[in-house]
């Protein structure tokens, strides 16, 4: 694994990634020590639990930043439990106090680290399209559903908002273009009036520089 993402970014450029996001956790920790610290030395209850709660937010927050860190190991995964707890650290952080609901259909899936990592890249930017743009202050739904045949990976990201699609594409869309790339998949996307569909395909083998799945081993048990 650590060879297929030193071939698609560089040596360099991979250990300052993971020097980046290993400072970046500390930073979230350092944070939540200090909030967690003012809000001890405080005699208000009010300022108490105003700070209690910024303290949970920031540590959803890190739970994301987690989650989504480049992985240093070569390892067959549980790709579902690994969706499971990105989603529920995103909708904590995100979404919860928009009333709008992150569900996970799970099937047992497994996948190699690199690619799960890449995968939840994706995701992650699929519902922060989603929340930006298919709701607009009103509640709804964003379900994601990771599928694998004999030959691919299938990964949906759908919601139920207004089904519009952006005017200009970001920065967002070029971001998971690449990363689908990468992945040696095709992202294909639908808008309609009850909602959008977006629908990302990869090969389950893929190069001769990414690592194989074991023999005899389709699924990782939790």
């Amino acid at each position: 694994m650590s060879q297929l993402i030193e071939t698609s970014l560089g040596t360099a450029p991979t250990l300052l990634l993971r020097e980046f996001s290993h400072r970046i956790g500390n930073e979230f920790a350092s944070a939540v020590g200090a909030i967690s610290l003012a809000a001890a030395r405080s005699r208000n209850i009010e300022v108490k639990s105003t700070l209690a709660a910024v303290e949970d937010l920031l540590h959803n927050y890190a739970c994301v930043h987690r989650c989504l860190r480049m992985p240093e190991h070569d390892l067959w995964i549980d790709a579902t439990r690994y969706l499971r707890e990105l989603c529920r650290a995103v909708s904590r952080s995100k979404l919860d106090g928009r009333d709008i609901k992150l569900v996970l259909a799970e099937h047992q899936v497994g996948m190699d680290a690199a690619r799960c990592w890449r995968l939840g890249l994706i995701v992650s930017e699929l519902i922060t399209n989603s929340t930006r743009h298919a709701f607009a202050g009103r509640a709804g739904s964003i379900r994601v559903e990771l599928t694998a045949s004999a030959t691919s990976y299938k990964c949906v990201v759908t919601d139920n908002g207004r089904g519009t699609r952006p005017v200009r594409p970001g920065h967002g869309l070029g971001v998971i273009n690449a990363l689908a790339t990468g992945l040696e998949g095709s992202l294909s996307q639908k808008f309609g009036p009850h909602g959008s569909t977006s629908l990302l395909i990869f090969p389950i083998e893929m190069g001769s520089a990414s690592p194989r799945r074991p023999r005899g081993v389709a699924r990782v048990a939790r």
